[in-house]
């Protein structure tokens, strides 16, 4: 098995750079003072895709061989990674087909159809579409990347944990959100090769907990999954994925949040500090609202995920609060 370390990350950052945007980190006045401490936002929703997705897409497909390359790949998506893979397919003039959930939103499936890659909308639940994707690799001989469990992707992601220790070296604690868990890995493996002290703790909604159980099992557990706001970390972990081993060495805790909380996290974000994000962005805010005693005088870096939002989900939203 290929591992992730940091020498990965720092070759994923030389290739991916072209295509990529460095994002910047924000200070929120109002979560630093709901804190009582120093709470800044990594906005990966202003990322070329509004999402962190591109990043391990793009080292992953530059990675392939040529003739990976010629099959075409195909891959599952819940919407962002699908949109990063279709954005990276038709820069790099690969065919690529992007199988998505039916209940996917709206927005990620209207970007994706701009890009020529074929979508396939399948599955109710994230399973179904996942296994579609790897049937479909096997019939037709496409080349599989997965959303999560791949080194390459993983060192892609890791990418932005570089960049925060770059602007912030004294960052005490990082929160970032967990579905497969590609995203926490990499910049979990970035951060504690800095320092060891630096806490990464994940941020993941009740309805959806599944690396917050498998973590607590020790093992990857299968598990019934709830509807959420947050439908980008919604779905299982497959059996024997690398995000689970990396995140057991290396992430600190989960904390799970409530559905509300990242509601009033999308609304309050884009009241207090103008950023539009979607509810997979919005966990690791929802997390400092319910436990603001705990992060009290702390230097904290919030990765904000991804700002693909439905509009009329983000209006019926942000109406609440008028």
């Amino acid at each position: 098995m290929m591992y992730v370390n940091i020498d990965k990350i720092k070759n994923a950052r030389e290739i991916i750079k072209p295509f990529i945007k460095k994002t910047s980190l924000k200070y929120s006045h109002f979560l630093s003072s709901l804190c009582q401490g120093e709470v800044y936002l990594k906005l990966e929703n202003t990322q070329v895709s509004n999402a962190f997705k591109i990043r391990g897409a793009f080292n992953k497909i530059l990675h392939l061989t040529p003739e990976e390359k010629q099959r075409g790949v195909v891959t599952p998506s819940s919407g962002n990674h699908g949109l990063a893979v279709a954005m990276a397919a038709e820069k790099l003039n690969l065919s690529a087909k992007i199988i998505v959930p039916e209940a996917a939103p709206r927005k990620k499936i209207n970007k994706i159809k701009k890009y020529n890659v074929e979508l396939i909308l399948y599955g109710k639940k994230w399973d179904e579409t996942e296994q579609k994707a790897l049937d479909l690799a096997c019939e037709e001989g496409m080349t599989y990347i997965s959303s999560y469990n791949d080194p390459l992707v993983i060192a892609g992601q890791g990418t932005i944990g570089l960049e925060i220790l770059e602007e912030l070296p004294e960052v005490e604690t990082v929160l970032v959100p967990v579905g497969g868990g590609s995203l926490i890995s990499g910049i979990a493996t970035a951060v504690k090769d800095r320092n060891q002290d630096i806490k990464v703790i994940g941020a993941q909604s009740k309805a959806s907990p599944v690396m917050y159980e498998s973590l607590k099992a020790g093992k990857i557990v299968k598990m019934r999954i709830e509807d959420s706001i947050a439908d980008g970390l919604s779905g299982g972990i497959e059996e024997g994925s690398i995000t689970f081993e990396i995140a057991q060495k290396n992430v600190d805790e989960i904390i799970l949040v409530k559905e509300e909380t990242i509601k009033e996290a999308i609304r309050f974000l884009w009241e207090k500090d103008n950023q539009v994000v979607e509810g997979a962005g919005a966990v690791g805010p929802a997390v400092l609202i319910e436990n603001k005693g705990k992060f009290k005088a702390k230097k904290i870096v919030v990765v904000i995920s991804g700002g693909n939002i439905d509009d009329d989900l983000f209006n019926k939203l942000t109406r609440a609060s008028t």
